[in-house]
Order: structure tokens, then C-alpha cells, then sequence
């Protein structure tokens, strides 16, 4: 099969690898050059994007925040409406479809200018997250609202363009699940796994390590059948989550979705038997979905580092992914994943190795 990936990042050149360790062609489309390009070349062809269209037999992407243009253009050989995707680059149509599901979320309201804001401020009860209703991802376009903070001001920052705001959770931990559902509406989902974040950046995630109860994995993946069933969804979409409560009483929050292949789930290149780029390829060419076998594993991100140091490089436990990105505080330039034994085993190699690897910005 012939795959046009639109996106030629480090999750475009991922999922292009792996469509060609599957037998498949794949082309790259770049967004910010709006060139057409081989897999892990720098090197544009001489194709143009309808050229490349006509040439794929489907057309998939590494982001959902797909240009108006392409979408029109690629409308016959996505495998779903890309309309029903692109609701969820809003925060505003997220939330909406998250309550027209009946999945569990933080509760919210929208507003359009400064002046609304304010005055949900001036209303509140309880500490609130604000979030831009459009952009802002690791931490940007956030704010948070105490009931100690000035609302007219905290207005005036975060109301230049609209958003929402939620009630600020209590939660025990961010949890996040992977999976893939295919157009038959068969579904496979890997076990959920703990995400840390560092200043809004997803800095390491454990996976195989803390126990998941079978109610909370049956509760995620409910979540999943429901909201990719909505979207009549085809691929790789991951769900985080806010885990409140404990014991018994543990339930999950929805917090936000990424309809595509997602770094919490970048520790499946090595600790599963199939990756998270494999299922959304399997998932695109109609190939079975696999019964799962897995290992614990850590992911740590490279973030704003100039490289990654050789003793990582070479040791026998870990497997390191580089992006051939420039490198800038709180950008992510790679990951390495690490097989461990245990969740205090990771956090040995999180305490010795995160302060070298991850430069955040400010």
C-alpha cells in the first residue's frame, strides 16, 4: 500500500519506518515547507502535494492540526472525516464531545473575550486551570486561578483569545492509554501507564511498573471504545487522564486526547512486541490488530539537550532515539527508552540521568 503522511517530524519519520518495515511506500508531506519528501531525507521531490495525493492510496498525519487546504485537497483518501478530527485541535469542541460521549471530565465552561473570563473568575468557588481554547500544548496556554489571584488581571492575560476554564483536580497521578482502533471498529489497547510531568512537559512515563486495577484499565478503555467510536476513528488516538480517588474508589478523568500516535507512548518501540507506529499502520491497511506482549519499560525524554551522552548510547538496557532537531529549552528532541526491573529501578535511572538530559525553559 501507498501511505502519504502529512508531516515530516520525528512521529511522521516514526510512523514512516515502520510502514516500510511492513512492506508499505510512504512519502512525507511537510506543512512548514509545503514540500513533498522521502523517508529520513532532507532532500524535497519534485512532487507537489497534489501529486502526492493522487499517488498515495491513504493519507494519514502525525498531528490533527492538518491546514484547511490539505484536508480539502486529501478529503477521498483520508480513512475517516478529517472534519471530526480537527474539532479536537479546540479545547471548546474537545470538552463538548467529551460530554456528548458521557466520558467523565473535569467540569468546565467556555468563554469568548476578556470580559466573560472575568467574570467566571469573579464567580469561582474553587481553584481553576484556564486554557486557550486553540495551540498551547507542553504547558503553554495555561494559567492557573487561586482564589488569591486577581481576576481582572489574570483576565487580562489569559482573554485575549478564547478558552475555557475547568475546575482544578485534585487527581493522585496522570495516567494516559494507547490504542488503536481499526475500520472494522476492532480495538487494541496497551495497559495504562504513569506520565510525569515537569513545568507542563511530559518528562518521563513508567509503563508495566504501578499497578492498574482491572476497573480503572476497564474504565479507560470504555472511554476509548466510546470516543473513537464517535469519531468513526481509524489508528492510533491516546487518552490522558487524571486518576481521583484511591483504593476502591478510584476513578479517571478524562483530561485531553491526541488522535494520533503520542510520546507516552513512545516506550512501546522497545517494551512491546508491537509499537504504538505499528498499530496505526496495521490499523490503516486493515492488517489484524495483535494480542499484546509487553515488558517494563521507562521513557525518558531528551528535552532542549545538545545530545545524548555515549554511556546511554551504549549500555546494554536502554535503546536511544534522536530527532535531528535544533535544540532549545523545553523542546523535545528525543527519548531513550530503558528496560528496568522495577519502578524504583526507573526512578534510580530518572534521578541520575533527567538533570543531564532535560534543559526546560523558564
Amino acid at each position: 500500500m501507498k501511505i502519504l503522511f502529512i508531516g515530516d517530524g520525528q512521529l511522521g519519520q516514526m510512523l514512516g519506518a515502520s510502514a516500510t518495515s511492513h512492506g508499505h511506500e510512504c512519502l512525507l508531506f511537510s506543512t512548514r515547507t509545503y514540500t513533498v519528501k522521502p523517508l529520513s531525507a532532507q532532500l524535497d521531490l519534485s512532487l507537489t502535494l497534489t501529486q502526492a495525493i493522487d499517488w498515495a492510496d491513504v493519507v494519514s498525519w502525525e498531528h490533527e492540526d492538518i491546514p484547511a487546504d490539505i484536508v480539502a485537497a486529501a478529503r477521498t483518501k483520508f480513512l475517516m472525516d478529517p472534519e471530526r478530527i480537527q474539532r479536537l485541535t479546540d479545547r471548546r469542541e474537545e470538552k463538548s464531545l467529551f460530554d456528548e460521549c458521557g466520558v467523565a471530565t473535569s467540569p468546565w465552561q467556555q468563554f469568548s473575550q476578556t470580559t466573560e473570563l472575568e467574570q467566571l473568575l469573579t464567580q469561582a468557588q474553587q481553584p481553576l486551570v484556564i486554557k486557550s481554547a486553540r495551540g498551547g500544548y507542553d504547558g503553554k496556554g495555561q494559567w492557573r486561578y487561586t482564589m488569591a489571584s486577581d481576576p481582572h488581571q489574570l483576565a487580562q492575560q489569559a482573554g485575549q483569545a478564547p478558552g475555557i476554564v475547568e475546575q482544578l483536580i485534585p487527581f493522585q497521578r496522570e495516567v494516559s492509554l494507547v490504542g488503536a482502533r481499526s475500520k472494522d471498529g476492532s480495538i487494541c489497547c496497551y495497559p495504562l501507564v504513569t506520565n510525569v510531568h515537569e513545568k507542563g512537559i511530559l518528562s518521563y512515563t513508567l509503563a508495566g511498573m504501578d499497578f492498574v486495577t482491572d476497573e480503572l484499565q476497564q474504565q479507560a478503555e470504555t472511554s476509548f471504545r466510546k470516543l473513537t467510536d464517535a469519531l468513526h476513528y481509524v489508528g492510533v488516538l491516546a487518552i490522558e487522564f487524571f486518576v481521583v480517588g484511591e483504593g476502591a474508589d478510584a476513578q479517571l478523568l478524562v483530561n485531553e486526547i491526541a488522535p494520533r500516535v503520542h510520546n507516552s507512548g513512545h516506550w512501546t518501540m522497545t517494551g512491546a512486541n508491537s509499537s504504538q507506529f505499528d498499530l496505526h499502520i496495521r490499523a490503516l491497511t486493515g492488517m489484524p490488530l495483535p494480542l499484546l506482549r509487553l515488558e517494563p519499560t521507562l521513557m525518558l525524554n531528551v528535552i532542549g539537550a545538545e545530545q545524548i551522552p555515549d554511556a546511554l548510547w551504549h549500555h546494554p538496557d536502554t535503546a536511544c532515539f534522536w530527532y535531528n532537531k535544533e535544540p532549545r529549552p523545553g523542546r523535545k528532541v528525543g527519548h531513550v527508552n530503558i528496560a528496568t526491573e522495577s519502578r524504583a529501578t526507573a526512578l534510580t535511572w530518572v534521578a541520575q540521568w533527567a538533570s543531564q538530559l532535560q534543559v526546560l525553559a523558564d
